[in-house]
């Protein structure tokens, strides 16, 4: 269970200023209904670029509406250059925190907010401000982990997950992720279990490096979203797990199962894993 703030829940279960503004001065739509977090912010501006009203629409849990909602209270009343200048941690400090997990719903209000300015000043996005794409799953591009790895003085993949989802999902970004890491503050890349070059593994090998990669690559994705995984046994090549947390009697478990659990282990430990769910 997430340890919310009393403030975050009064904005979840009360939202603010939720709705449309009919031909907004300015608005922006960040995010992706196909990873369950999507923004809509729009601002109606005076001519003295004083920020009047301030509406959302979103699709997300309870911190995305929590922070959405903040974010639309925060800037009224604000002039445009005074809301530039906000940041993510401004919405995190007006709920009274946020859980780890979920400071990308901070970051996707950010991101919508600055969108939306940039539109209202008639601003265009380079090409090469956009970035490439790195995580397909949640489409998260280089330059915005580059921007939150400088911004917060992020070390990790599991720490870049919690500001931008990035890496959450089926986890074939993570090299990328640290990669760009490096790039930042010269950190070298984690390094991945392999099996020994060359050689077949032994029931041993296999094992311990099926419970390293359980404990190291996927729990901790799992655990992004309040869900998890329990090693159950393994006979030579078959797998056996039991989906803990959210990720028990989740609808969408045999996706998780088959496109993250499994194609993990095959990339990590060998290409002809399969893994099967222990039910309770």
């Amino acid at each position: 269970m997430w340890d919310y703030s009393e403030k975050l829940k009064e904005h979840f279960f009360n939202p603010r200023n939720v709705g449309e503004i009919p031909n907004p001065d300015a608005d922006a739509t960040v995010g992706n209904l196909m990873c369950g977090d999507a923004l809509h912010l729009m601002l109606r501006v005076d001519k003295d670029e004083r920020i009047v009203d301030a509406k959302f629409q979103t699709f997300g849990c309870a911190s995305a509406i929590a922070s959405a909602s903040a974010l639309t209270e925060m800037v009224k009343g604000m002039t445009i250059e005074e809301a530039s200048k906000l940041t993510n941690d401004d919405i995190v400090e007006f709920l009274d925190g946020l859980p780890a997990a979920k400071v990308h719903c901070s970051v996707m209000g950010m991101e919508a907010l600055q969108k939306a300015i940039a539109n209202f000043r008639g601003e265009r996005a380079k090409p090469e401000d956009e970035g490439q794409i790195v995580c397909e799953c949640f489409g998260v591009t280089d330059k915005l982990i580059e921007k939150v790895v400088r911004q917060h003085n992020l070390k990790t993949v599991e720490e870049v997950t919690q500001y931008t989802k990035v890496g959450g999902g089926c986890g074939k970004c993570h090299e990328q992720i640290e990669a760009i890491i490096a790039k930042v503050h010269g950190l070298a890349p984690a390094a991945v279990p392999t099996p020994p070059g060359g050689h077949r593994l032994t029931n041993i090998q296999r094992i311990r490096m099926i419970e390293d990669v359980v404990d190291k690559q996927i729990r901790p994705m799992l655990r992004q979203d309040g869900g998890d995984i329990e090693l159950v046994d393994v006979d030579r090549n078959r797998v056996y797990v039991a989906m803990r947390g959210r990720c028990a009697g989740c609808p969408v478990s045999g996706v998780t199962l088959q496109k993250v659990v499994q194609e993990k282990l095959r990339e990590l430990v060998a290409p002809d894993i399969e893994v099967e769910e222990v039910k309770d």
